[in-house]
């Protein structure tokens, strides 16, 4: 288990390089923390960080749920807008889980019975208007 902490969206989207550094092709990261913690902040520096897209172009998927870089390299999946299993079967995750990719999982904890069991947990919480704590866990 690491500890970070970042002072600004700038911090926390190079530390997203730096732990896109650490990751394998294939990986499921799960990204933890509540409304405003710096998920799809730290997204954007990981999705750099792999070489697939610049931060400005990285977006949240609340309302599309999906978002795919790098011709299917990387996903950025958000299940906040989703509360039941049933809707969370439709998007296909095992056969995400499958492909030699990393898979980035916003509010991905409300359903741990679909989640891989080898992954990394980052939980982000929010000290402050700019200030973040960062823990990461490897299951890797």
């Amino acid at each position: 288990m690491s500890v970070y902490r970042t002072s600004s969206d700038e911090d926390t989207i190079e530390l997203g390089r730096v732990i896109a550094r650490t990751l394998p092709a294939k990986a499921c990261v799960l990204l933890i923390g509540n409304l405003g913690a710096g998920k799809t902040t730290l997204a954007k520096g990981i999705i750099q960080g792999l070489g697939f897209a610049e931060p400005e172009e990285v977006a949240s998927p609340t309302y599309t749920l999906i978002h795919e870089y790098g011709e299917g390299r990387v996903y950025h999946i958000d299940l906040y807008r989703l509360d039941r299993i049933d809707q969370v079967a439709t998007l296909g995750l095992d056969d995400i889980f499958d492909r030699e990719a990393v898979v980035l999982i916003e509010w991905g904890e409300r359903f741990p019975e679909l989640m891989p069991a080898h992954r990394m947990e980052i939980h982000l919480t929010a000290i402050g208007t700019d200030e973040r704590q960062i823990e990461t866990k490897n299951h890797l």
